[in-house]
């Protein structure tokens, strides 16, 4: 049974990915920053995959400490042979301006520099037992897009494809892979509590996510297998690629949905 780590995963595309794996047939080590939130995870998981192949640990992932403890909770499990990066955070849209600075140090703080010390945590473990997979999940800004509001969750994004590519270049030559997911666009709270739904610009916007965005249902199996089926570093899987987008835009007229209204009534 292989062991999967998964940052960030007690809800939202951590949750999808955790259900997936577990429905592979791996064991999945749960975390976040609420234990109480884990524990909650944990139980549900294991009512339905069974006690052995769920478990959990809080992890904020800006502490190297408790990034460390992850990784010896994760191996006294088992060797860990999948490291997922998907914890994160995201700000309110709007211009950098009127951003305030505790926003923009927190954002870089847990986007970026968690994500360095969660590298560096799972490297070093991975090197010491010759082998895993750690993969880094992609974002808005991550292949250079930019738009208004975005300027700094995308400079993070930007700068974990450097820091993948550098780390990739680190481990050439032994059995220790980095690579990317790539989910596109997922409705979640997280992707929701970007925007404000009174704005004048939200209904321009929620016809573009509309026809880009898609459920945690629909891309978290893909990115799972995707994953599994991975077998050198460098490796990327991709949900929404380029000739996916062209397509969805060539047939919008026919392909009527709203992905948000749940959100109308109940707002993230």
């Amino acid at each position: 049974m292989k062991t999967v780590v998964i940052t960030g995963s007690t809800r939202g595309i951590g949750r999808g990915l955790a259900e997936n794996f577990l429905a592979s047939g791996c064991r999945v080590i749960v975390s976040a920053r609420s234990q109480s939130k884990v524990d909650e995870a944990v139980s549900e998981l294991q009512a339905v995959y069974g006690i052995e192949a769920v478990a959990g640990l809080r992890c904020e992932i800006t502490s190297e400490q408790e990034l460390a403890e992850l990784w010896t909770f994760a191996s006294e499990k088992g060797p860990v042979d999948y490291w997922i990066n998907n914890a994160g955070m995201s700000i309110v849209r709007k211009p950098l301006a009127e951003q305030s600075a505790d926003d923009l140090r927190r954002i870089v703080d847990t986007n970026l520099t968690g994500l360095l010390l969660a590298c560096k945590i799972a490297l070093a473990g991975m090197q010491k037992q010759g082998f895993g997979q750690i993969w880094n999940m992609e974002g808005f800004g991550s292949t250079g897009q930019t738009n208004t509001g975005m300027a700094a969750y995308g400079a993070t994004k930007r700068a974990l494809n450097y820091v993948t590519t550098s780390l990739q270049k680190e481990v050439k030559g032994t059995a220790v892979q980095v690579n990317t997911l790539s989910p596109g666009i997922v409705v979640t709270d997280l992707l929701v509590g970007d925007y404000d739904f009174t704005s004048s610009e939200w209904q321009k916007t929620r016809k573009i996510l509309n026809i880009l965005g898609d459920t945690v249902e629909t891309v978290t199996p893909y990115l799972v297998q995707g994953v599994l089926k991975a077998q050198k570093s460098g490796s990327r899987v991709a949900w929404l690629t380029t000739r996916k987008a062209f397509w969805r835009f060539l047939t919008a007229g026919f392909n009527k949905r709203d992905l948000f209204a749940v959100y109308d009534s109940h707002p993230a």
